[in-house]
């Protein structure tokens, strides 16, 4: 990782930065488009309104934190098991192309960045990062003894919004928990419906799954029934915060993408996986946070 005699001058920051944007592209960093929107409502219902430049800023800066040292850690954690399946041989720890080294390094730093917003933010933001962090780091290893990864994992995006209220405010309301119970359910949700394409893999290596352990039909109804409660919660959260008729809209609009991403994947055809997965998710939480920032501005 450090230059040795005879290598020109740019060749270190070269080295670093090549492998900074081969990190961003194995945790998919794009995808924090998942939580933030979130977070921004969180953070717009704890200032009934929009928040100022500064608090979205260090909310970003947080998420990005959070979102990249999760990520890089459960590519750590899991290297083993991604050289063994053929789906995720190729990432980059496992092929060879990242060195572990500049992984921690890499979760190292983003934990730091987490902190270092908290505490831009407010005092008891500070406080609790690292209890955030702790249940970022542990939701890799959980698949090895629990069915629950997928609410475990649900919780680390759940936590967004609730984060972002005490950044703003510096306590909780009931709305809020509900908002985060309400996005722990979607992210569990789509997880099951991600985890159904590696059922044999998970059987050979002793991983515990939902899909694993009650097939995936089973599965893939557990998936939508955590969607449906999602959308009460939601319509409830709606109704306590005292948002009109564009938040409702935009819930509807969400069940209709939640319908049509169940209707992209059978038990007899996963082909759509990833379609479900990245593409609807995307929309999903930018579509929710676009009508509910407009209701929360207009009430």
């Amino acid at each position: 990782m450090f230059p040795t005699e005879g290598q020109a001058p740019g060749s270190f920051a070269g080295q670093v930065w090549r492998k900074l944007k081969i990190t961003l592209e194995m945790i998919k960093v794009e995808h924090s488009v998942f939580a933030l929107p979130f977070a921004l409502t969180g953070a717009m219902l704890a200032a009934q309104g929009w928040p100022s430049w500064r608090q979205v800023f260090w909310i970003v800066v947080a998420m990005v934190g959070a979102r990249s040292a999760a990520m890089t850690f459960n590519r750590i954690a899991d290297r083993e098991f991604d050289a063994r399946n053929l789906r995720t041989e190729k990432r980059a720890l496992p092929a060879g192309n990242l060195t572990l080294r500049f992984a921690v390094a890499f979760t190292v730093v983003s934990a730091a960045v987490l902190v270092l917003a908290a505490w831009e933010l407010n005092p008891l933001a500070f406080e609790l990062s690292p209890v955030a962090l702790a249940l970022l780091l542990l939701y890799s290893y959980t698949k090895r003894f629990t069915l629950l990864s997928h609410i475990v994992l649900g919780m680390c995006l759940g936590l967004s919004p609730v984060a972002a209220w005490i950044a703003l405010r510096g306590d909780v309301s009931r709305a809020v928990i509900i908002l985060g119970v309400a996005v722990t359910l979607w992210v569990a949700g789509f997880d099951i419906i991600y985890a159904c394409q590696d059922v044999e893999f998970d059987h050979a290596v002793d991983l515990h799954s939902i899909p694993g352990k009650f097939g995936i039909a089973a599965a893939l109804c557990a998936s939508a029934a955590l969607h449906v409660l999602m959308l009460a919660l939601l319509v409830m959260v709606a109704q306590m915060s005292g948002l009109g008729w564009i938040a409702l809209a935009g819930l509807a609009a969400v069940a209709a993408l939640l319908a049509y991403e169940h209707l992209l994947v059978k038990p007899s055809d996963l082909s759509r996986v990833n379609a479900a997965f990245f593409t609807i998710n995307g929309y999903i939480s930018v579509l929710f946070f676009l009508t509910w920032a407009a209701a929360i501005l207009v009430r």
